[in-house]
C-alpha cells in the first residue's frame, strides 16, 4: 500500500466553534459515556451480520453497481485494468530461502493464487519454469472454503517445514497449518491451529512453536488481539501448551517473533502496550522463561545480527554511552549477545532533518537500509568492522522509489524493486554496492508526454508540505481532472510508485494524479508523524486541504475537477476534509474508512489505535476528536460533493459500521452518496484478483463520471 492542507478563515472559525461548543457541552456531561448509543440513530448498522443491516447493505450496493457498471465505459475500463493486473509479464516478487525463490502469483486462471518456487538460475530466465507448491483455488474448492493466503514462516536453514497462515475471505483472523515442502502436503499431526483468531506464531525449533491466540474468555486484549503466549509442543494441541507470558487486558497484544540466524535463532515476546510503546522480552528455550530486554518503550525492533539487536528510535535515548537521537538506527550488544542492562549502545545511522529510515533488512553479515531523502529513496549497505559500523551507498537511479523486497538471513543476498510514477518496476539484486537487474516490467501506458514534479504547499501553521503531481505536459491550465491520494497516519510514508492502471485509464485520458506527504506519515521521521497525532490530528487535515488549495491556486485544476481518495486512516482523512471543506472537492473515494471517532475504540481493533487518535472518553481528548469526527460533523443544509464509500463485510480490523453509518448519515441530509460493500476481502476489501479488478473499475468509472 502506499501511502497539505490550508483552512480559510470561515473553516477555522467553524473548527474553533466546534471545539468550544463541545467543551462547554461536556463540562458537566462528560461523566457519562460520550459515545452513548442513544445519541446514534444508526447504531443498528454496526450489527455486521444483522438482518436489517445486510438488507440495507444489499440495497445500497445494488444501486451503486447498477449506476456504475451500466456506464458505457465500464466494459472497456475493466478490460484495461484487468489486462494490467493479470498480465503474465508482471514482476514476480520473491522471497529468498536456501537457494530457492518463492513467489505468490495470481492471474486470470488462478485468482486466489499459486504458491510456487524456482531456483536462482531458472528465475533469471525470461520465462522461468515454476514448481507449484500449493494451488489456493484448488484447495478452496476441495475444502469448500474461500482461502486467502496470508504468508508462510519456514524453519531455517532447511526451510522444509512451514507454518502457513490462511484466512477465510481475507479477514485478519487466520488458521495456522503446518506444510511440508518435500511432500507438498499439510501435516495432519503437525502444528495445526484451526481455531480462527488473530493468531501470531513463531518457530522456536523443529518441535516447538510460540503462539499467541484466542484461548477463550479473558485471553484477548481490549483490541481483540492475543494477550497470552504459549509454548506449543509438537504432537499436542496448541491449547495444551504451557503459558509463557501474559500481557495486560488494556495492552494492544503480545506477539512472539523469531529471528532465524545462522549463528542461532533468537526469539522474543513483544508486549505491545499500544501502537507505539512496548516491552521486549527474550525467550530462553532451555528454561522456557523470558527476560526483559533493556530497550526504550517506543523503539522498534529492526533485526538481529551476531547477537546484536538493531533498533529504530522514535524519541531520543539517553544511555551511559551517550544520547542517541530520534529516528536513528542503533545497535545494542552485550556479552555473547545476552543483551544485559550493561549492554553497549552504538549508532548505526542517524538521519538528517530531510531524511528518514524506510526499511531495514539484515542478511548474513550485512545490514541494508532504505533511506528516504525528501521522499526519494537511497539504499545503504552496512557492515560492522571492529566496533564501527561502516557503510557504502548502493548505486541506484536518481529520484526513484526503492523497496527492499527480499533478503536471506543465512546468505549475503538482498533484492530490491526500483520504480517511479512513470518508471515501470525493475527487480534487481544488490551486488558489490551496485544493482544487477533481473527483471523489468514493460510500460503499461504511454508516458512520453507526461511529467512528474514535486511541489510544496503551505499549511495552516506555516509548515511546508510536499506533494507529487503527475500530469500531461500539454494540459491546459485549470482544466485537468485531478485525483489526490492521502494517508497521513501511523508513521507510514507515501513513496512514489508506478502508476500502471492509473496511467492507462486516468493519465492517458487527460487526468492528473497527486500523492500527498502530509504530517502523520513517516516521510521525515518520527517528528513528522508526532506532529499530527492526538490533539494535533487536525494538522493532517490542514495539510491535505493546503495541497488542494495549492492545486487550485496554481491553476492546475478547479474544485469542480478535484477528487480525493484514501483508505483506512486515509478514509478518515478524506471523510474529515469532506465535512470540513465540502466546497473544495467534487468527488471523494472513501475506502474501508474510520468515520465515527467517538466509538472507534469500541469497535473491533479500534482500541489499539488510541495512541494515534486518543481516547474519546478522556475529557481532555473529547473536544479535539469530536471537532473532526466525520460522522458527527455531517450538517443539514450543506451542499456536499459526491462520495463513493466502500468497505467489506469481512473487515475484522476497521468495523464496516464506520462506512455504513457515514453513508446513512450523508444520505439523510440528501448528499449524493454511492455505497458498496464487498462480502469478502477483509481490510483489503478484495479477497482475490477478480474482486480487485472489479473494485478498481468501479472507482475509476465513478471518477470519470464526476470529474471529466
Amino acid at each position: 500500500m502506499i501511502k497539505c492542507k490550508h483552512v480559510l478563515l470561515a473553516a477555522r472559525v467553524l473548527s474553533i466553534l466546534l471545539v468550544s461548543l463541545a467543551a462547554s457541552a461536556c463540562s458537566g456531561a462528560l461523566t457519562r459515556n460520550v459515545a452513548n448509543s442513544e445519541d446514534d440513530r444508526y447504531l443498528w448498522l454496526e450489527e455486521i451480520q444483522g438482518k436489517n443491516a445486510l438488507e440495507w447493505v444489499g440495497e445500497k450496493s445494488k444501486v451503486t453497481l447498477d449506476q456504475l457498471t451500466k456506464d458505457s465505459r465500464y466494459p472497456e475500463t475493466k478490460a484495461k485494468i484487468g489486462a494490467i493486473l493479470t498480465a503474465k509479464d508482471r514482476l514476480p516478487v520473491v522471497s529468498l530461502r536456501n537457494g530457492w525463490y518463492y513467489n505468490f502469483w495470481q492471474d486470470v486462471r488462478n485468482p486466489k493464487g499459486l504458491w510456487r518456487r524456482t531456483r536462482e538460475a531458472e528465475f533469471e530466465k525470461a520465462d522461468p519454469n515454476w514448481e507449484v507448491i500449493l494451488d489456493f483455488d484448488l484447495l478452496s474448492k476441495q475444502e469448500n472454503e474461500s482461502w486467502v493466503y496470508k504468508g508462510a514462516q519456514c524453519l531455517a536453514p532447511e526451510n522444509e517445514r512451514c507454518l502457513l497462515s490462511l484466512s477465510r475471505g481475507g479477514k485478519d483472523a487466520i488458521v495456522i497449518r503446518e506444510f511440508d515442502l518435500k511432500s507438498k502436503t499439510f501435516l495432519k499431526d503437525g502444528f495445526n491451529h484451526l481455531q480462527e483468531a488473530k493468531s501470531q506464531a513463531a518457530w522456536v525449533d523443529q518441535n516447538h512453536v510460540l503462539i499467541g491466540s484466542d484461548w477463550g474468555p479473558g485471553s484477548l486484549t481490549d483490541s481483540g488481539y492475543p494477550r497470552q503466549v504459549k509454548l506449543w509442543e509438537r504432537g499436542k494441541p496448541a491449547s495444551a501448551g504451557s503459558q509463557i507470558y501474559e500481557a495486560e487486558v488494556s495492552d494492544m497484544a503480545a506477539d512472539p517473533t523469531t529471528f532465524q540466524r545462522p549463528e542461532g535463532n533468537i526469539t522474543f515476546i513483544d508486549r505491545r502496550i499500544n501502537f507505539y510503546e512496548r516491552e521486549l522480552f527474550r525467550f530462553d528455550p532451555a528454561t522456557a522463561s523470558v527476560a526483559k530486554v533493556p530497550v526504550p518503550n517506543d523503539s522498534e525492533i529492526a533485526g538481529v545480527i551476531n547477537g546484536i539487536l538493531l533498533l529504530t528510535l522514535r524519541t531520543d535515548w539517553k544511555t551511559p554511552d551517550g544520547t542517541f537521537t530520534a529516528g536513528s538506527l542503533v545497535a545494542l550488544s552485550g556479552t555473547s549477545g545476552t543483551m544485559t542492562p550493561t549492554a553497549h549502545v552504538s549508532t548505526v545511522f542517524a538521519p538528517q532533518a530531510t531524511q528518514s529510515i524506510g526499511q531495514v533488512a539484515v542478511s548474513k553479515t550485512r545490514v541494508y537500509l532504505k533511506l528516504l531523502q525528501n521522499v526519494s529513496s537511497k539504499v545503504l549497505e552496512f557492515q560492522l568492522q571492529g566496533s564501527t559500523w561502516r557503510f557504502r551507498e548502493v548505486m541506484v537511479p536518481e529520484y526513484s522509489s526503492i523497496n527492499i523486497t527480499s533478503y536471506d538471513s543465512h546468505h549475503n543476498k538482498a533484492m530490491v524493486s526500483v520504480e517511479g510514477f512513470l518508471q515501470p518496476p525493475t527487480l534487481a539484486v544488490i551486488e558489490k554496492n551496485r544493482l544487477r537487474v533481473l527483471k523489468t516490467t514493460p510500460a503499461r501506458f504511454d508516458s512520453s508526454d507526461m511529467v512528474s514534479e514535486q511541489n510544496f504547499a503551505v499549511s495552516r501553521d506555516g509548515t511546508r508540505i510536499p506533494y507529487f503531481l503527475i500530469r500531461k505536459k500539454t494540459a491546459s491550465p485549470g482544466t485537468q481532472p485531478v485525483l489526490m491520494y492521502g494517508y497521513g497516519g501511523f508513521e507510514i510514508s507515501n513513496s512514489p510508485f508506478y502508476l500502471s492502471t492509473w496511467g492507462k485509464v486516468w493519465l492517458e485520458n487527460g487526468g492528473a494524479f497527486v500523492l500527498s506527504n502530509i504530517r502523520g506519515g513517516g516521510e521525515f521521521g518520527p517528528a513528522w508523524h508526532q506532529a499530527a497525532i492526538l490533539k494535533n490530528k487536525q494538522k493532517s487535515y490542514d495539510d491535505f486541504i493546503a495541497i488542494a488549495e495549492d492545486l487550485i491556486t496554481r491553476k492546475v485544476t478547479s474544485s469542480r475537477q478535484l477528487g480525493i481518495m484514501g483508505g483506512s486512516n486515509g478514509g478518515l482523512l478524506v471523510s474529515a476534509v469532506l465535512v470540513q471543506r465540502p466546497d473544495l472537492f467534487n468527488a471523494v473515494i472513501c475506502q474501508v474508512p474510520l468515520t465515527d471517532m467517538l466509538r472507534y475504540h469500541k469497535l473491533l481493533a479500534g482500541a489499539s489505535w488510541m495512541a494515534e487518535y486518543g481516547n474519546p472518553e478522556d475529557p481532555e481528548m473529547y473536544p479535539f476528536i469530536r471537532a473532526y469526527s466525520p460522522y458527527q460533523n455531517v450538517r443539514e443544509n450543506v451542499r456536499y460533493p459526491s462520495i463513493l464509500i466502500h468497505t467489506s463485510t469481512n473487515d475484522d480490523r476497521v468495523h464496516p459500521g464506520h462506512a455504513r453509518k457515514l453513508a446513512a448519515r450523508l444520505g439523510e441530509v440528501a448528499a449524493p452518496v454511492l455505497y458498496y460493500e464487498n462480502t469478502e476481502g477483509g481490510h483489503s476489501a478484495a479477497a482475490d484478483l477478480e474482486q480487485r479488478v472489479k473494485i478498481k473499475t468501479l472507482e475509476m468509472i465513478y471518477l470519470m463520471k464526476q470529474l471529466f
